[in-house]
């Protein structure tokens, strides 16, 4: 991998001390998007064979999102030169069967003049909570026919 660019690394620098804040999953890109940093949590997201060598390894090389070809989360915040925020965005992990959904976030990070010398990406894994709501959608929906089947019942023994 090329050396990181000076404005990058001083951001990774400083980072550092804040970003053990963080629990949920990151990852920070150069500007070819390129991983460069990484904490525990996105790490533990990766089967062992991705996780190895993980710095110098494209985004879209590690983790496949709906949005990877289209709309980059990355490109998009370089793109309007702000925060970025993404909801029930879906995708899995190369390698693994799967399927995630994720809240993301990016931001870009430049360097004194202003120039894009890569981003900070913030995955929320919120497959779980994705799940449970499906599940309460269908319940409510079970429960709404159930109730319009008993009203039917009740009013065609009304009739009689």
């Amino acid at each position: 991998m090329d050396q990181v660019a000076p404005a990058l690394q001083q951001f990774l620098t400083e980072f550092k001390r804040v970003a053990s804040a963080i629990v949920d999953s990151y990852f920070v890109v150069d500007s070819e998007r390129r991983i460069v940093d990484f904490n525990r949590a996105f790490f533990a997201l990766l089967p062992r064979q991705v996780a190895r060598g993980l710095k110098g390894k494209r985004c879209y090389d590690v983790i496949e999102l709906n949005i990877c070809k289209s709309e980059c989360i990355a490109q998009q915040c370089w793109r309007d030169n702000r925060h970025v925020r993404l909801d029930e965005i879906s995708g899995s992990i190369i390698g693994e069967a799967s399927k995630l959904r994720f809240i993301l976030s990016a931001v870009p990070i430049t360097d004194e003049h202003g120039n894009h010398v890569g981003a900070l990406e913030i995955q929320r894994n919120v497959t779980d909570e994705a799940v449970v709501q499906v599940k309460y959608q269908e319940m409510l929906e079970t429960e709404a026919r159930e109730r319009e089947r008993l009203a039917n019942q009740a009013q065609g023994l009304q009739t009689r």
